[in-house]
């Protein structure tokens, strides 16, 4: 049985190479592309496919709200996460907001056929840690830390400010207003028991959460 599949990425270089990837799998078959959330949406509408390999930091959206819309319209579509980001936090997110699998652009090369063909016959691709992770959040009265409670959005913007980006490039790259981007901030700083920029960055360095945006 063929594996259709969509390759969601803004940089046109990176679905290249994911093409080339799987370009020689004869049961994968690259159905479609998409370089932004719009268009993300507009294959998952007009195209019949497997499984979407969506990039976390699609422009314009989210990573964790565009999985869920995707979700929405299309419950059945199994959706692997691929992202430059090693936290198993993110991963976490992700699998919760409904993805099948997680895999880092660096492991990409190597495991990328396997992981689509395990999702694709039903299965999830998580390492070890991520699956220890769901299993410990399921648990009543489990241990938390303070960035586990923050709404996908606020942790969105939390990495974004962590990155060095002003409320006002936030904003514009989440198609969100200032005003609300600074609500945002102001939530998540309380979350923390945060009160300036530095701490902000000094947790994200304890914690590991200062990958790279993909």
């Amino acid at each position: 049985m063929t594996i259709r599949i969509v390759i969601a990425d803004d940089h046109a270089i990176v679905r290249e190479g994911l093409k080339r990837i799987v370009g020689d799998a004869a049961d994968l078959k690259v159905e479609g592309e998409a370089a932004d959330g719009t268009e993300v949406m507009k294959a998952v509408r007009e195209l019949e496919f497997d499984v979407l390999v969506l990039d976390l930091s699609m422009p314009g959206r989210s990573g964790m709200e565009l999985i869920k819309l995707v979700k929405s319209e299309k419950p059945k579509l199994r959706i692997l996460v691929l992202s430059m980001h090693q936290e198993t936090q993110y991963a976490v997110r992700a699998i919760k907001s409904g993805a099948s699998g997680y895999l880092t652009k660096e492991s990409a090369p190597a495991q990328l056929e396997q992981a689509i063909r395990k999702i694709a016959g039903g299965g999830a691709y998580i390492s070890a840690e991520v699956a220890e992770q769901l299993a410990l959040g399921a648990m009543p009265g489990g241990d938390t830390l303070p960035h586990e409670s923050l709404s996908d959005r606020e942790f969105e913007v939390f990495r974004l400010l962590v990155a060095g980006e002003a409320v006002s490039d936030i904003a514009a790259k989440l198609n969100l207003s200032v005003k609300t981007v600074s609500t945002h901030k102001a939530n998540l700083m309380q979350k923390l028991g945060l009160s300036n920029q530095t701490e902000l960055v000094r947790y994200a360095l304890k914690h590991g959460l200062t990958d790279p945006l993909s």
